[in-house]
């Protein structure tokens, strides 16, 4: 919290969106995964199929995009730990993931803010895969180098 009365400005927004525009975003992007025959199954298994967990998962990772974003405050969690724990996620899934990420924004924004914000959900996403990868590889495995 910025003490009161300081003169520290808040950052500028990485992505000119609002909170609203976030939402459609994620919004559209679950209808998609819902749909998808590799995903869906995988976040069906996990999520259910019970409509009011997908609007709390949603509501969720809207929080998650408005605090990435617009350093919005209000998100709670670790997605690395959350992923990680999901053993029916494997890293190829991530590639499949931005690619319906990146269509779902072109489809919702503009093309600069979609490409700003496709390019920030890249480098998270390639994080999330990276931790996922190394959770579960084998303890004397040698190191992966073609990263």
């Amino acid at each position: 919290m910025w003490p009161l009365g300081s003169d520290v400005k808040m950052p500028e927004p990485r992505v000119n969106v609002t909170p609203h525009e976030i939402a459609q975003v994620v919004a559209a992007f679950y209808g998609r995964v819902r749909q998808h025959p590799v995903l869906g199954p995988i976040f069906f298994s996990i999520l259910s199929r019970d409509a009011s967990i997908w609007r709390e998962h949603e509501d969720k990772i809207t929080e998650f995009w408005c605090n990435a974003l617009l350093y919005k405050g209000n998100y709670s969690g670790n997605p690395m730990i959350v992923h990680i724990g999901l053993k029916a996620l494997q890293p190829q899934h991530f590639a499949i993931w931005l690619g319906l990420f990146d269509l779902t924004l072109t489809h919702v924004l503009g093309e600069k803010e979609a490409q700003d914000w496709s390019q920030l959900a890249h480098r998270i996403g390639r994080g999330l895969r990276l931790g996922v990868e190394a959770s579960r590889r084998r303890v004397d495995a040698p190191p992966n180098l073609r990263l």
